[in-house]
């Protein structure tokens, strides 16, 4: 009796296991290992060694200024325990381009590398950026179909351009959903082949006429800069951004089994490199007296769209409606470089808030919350 039940419940499991094959969720099997299987409940910010990944290899450091203030400033008890308890992993302070606070918990220092997450999404904007002013690429309006021509062939596809893929406002067919196994995100996080899991999904709406915040969206834009450049993005980064401005690490970009850069996320780095990245679109391009970025790209990235209300513009989300007006990387778990122009401040923090609480528009209030309890702090 015992030998048939043993043998159906292999035989149940051989079946499960090939229709899983069968109808593409076989991702599913790493997506288990790397998760349950290491006593996680899911993704976190130290999954980058788990995956494959190419270097954004860094040049000659040149290392942060600290200012004469550096780290002799408590930080208030309410904002330490808000950190604490939403599993703050890091949190850094930059101040008219000088460190002026750097604190980590949980064991993280300044040489941690954790997933940027959602971040890269902006990071990936940039870098488009930087195709178009080296005439790599022809426009941020240039059509998807350009590098893509089969999108001519799929309905909405040939009014797709570049900027709907960095607003948000793409139209895919695609479900932004972090908890449900079965729908895109998981598939292209653990997936074997970015092409599999994002390319000819198809839309349910035309293009440019509503906004809906889309990983496929920013994985579909790493694909035509892949198509403009002659070397992995990963390398384009490094030549573009992390030598220019002195990183302190290597970082590295995870990507799919093919050497795919998830563009939609997934760059590990220090958060004082993340913080240069900060200092760069506050300083409108500029770094070392060197202008890296175009100041007028960098400037349509912090303007927010009307489709989304004020809240997004080219991969960074942007708050307006608030005193002390900001905008930022955002990532999962609460991954954020945060940019106040009028107070010449750049905050950094990283870690595993799984809780967010967001406002009207979907933007998590702990950043109105940090930007309000740093700059009180600090100015």
């Amino acid at each position: 009796m015992l030998k048939k039940i043993v043998k159906g419940i292999l035989v149940g499991i051989a079946a499960l296991i090939a229709l899983a094959y069968t109808f593409g969720y076989d991702y599913l099997f790493k997506g288990i290992r790397e998760t349950y299987l290491r006593g996680e409940a899911g993704s976190s910010i130290d999954d980058g060694t788990y995956f494959k990944s190419h270097t954004i290899a860094k040049g000659n450091t040149i290392p942060w200024v600290k200012d004469s203030i550096y780290n002799k400033k408590t930080l208030p008890k309410n904002l330490v325990d808000e950190l604490k308890q939403t599993k703050t992993a890091s949190l850094l302070v930059i101040k008219n381009g000088k460190l002026v606070h750097e604190e980590y918990w949980d064991g993280y220092n300044q040489n941690s590398k954790t997933n940027s997450f959602s971040m890269a999404k902006a990071i990936t904007v940039m870098l488009v950026g930087k195709a178009i002013e080296q005439k790599k690429i022809k426009s941020i309006d240039e059509k998807f179909a350009d590098f893509f021509q089969n999108y001519n062939n799929v309905e909405f596809g040939k009014y797709l351009t570049l900027a709907d893929l960095a607003q948000m406002e793409a139209g895919l067919n695609w479900k932004e959903d972090y908890n449900n196994p079965f729908l895109p995100n998981a598939k292209a996080y653990y997936g074997k082949s970015l092409e599999e899991a994002v390319l000819l999904r198809g839309f349910k709406a035309k293009p440019g006429t509503n906004f809906e915040y889309q990983s496929g969206a920013t994985q579909l834009l790493g694909f035509a800069l892949r198509k403009s450049l002659d070397k992995t993005i990963a390398e384009y980064a490094s030549e573009t951004l992390w030598q220019l401005l002195g990183m302190e690490q290597n970082a590295e970009w995870n990507t799919d089994d093919f050497g795919m850069e998830k563009t939609f996320c997934c760059i590990n780095s220090n958060s004082r490199d993340f913080a240069k990245l900060g200092q760069l679109l506050l300083n409108d391009g500029q770094f070392d007296g060197k202008q890296i970025l175009n100041s007028n790209f960098i400037q349509e990235m912090r303007t927010p769209t009307k489709l989304s209300k004020g809240a997004y513009g080219l991969g960074l989300w942007i708050n307006e409606d608030v005193a002390i007006k900001h905008y930022y990387f955002r990532g999962l778990y609460g991954q954020y470089i945060i940019m106040i122009p009028e107070k010449q401040m750049v905050i950094v923090r990283t870690g595993m808030n799984k809780n967010e609480t967001l406002d009207g528009k979907s933007r998590p209030k702990e950043v109105d919350f940090l930007v309000n309890e740093v700059v009180n702090h600090f100015n």
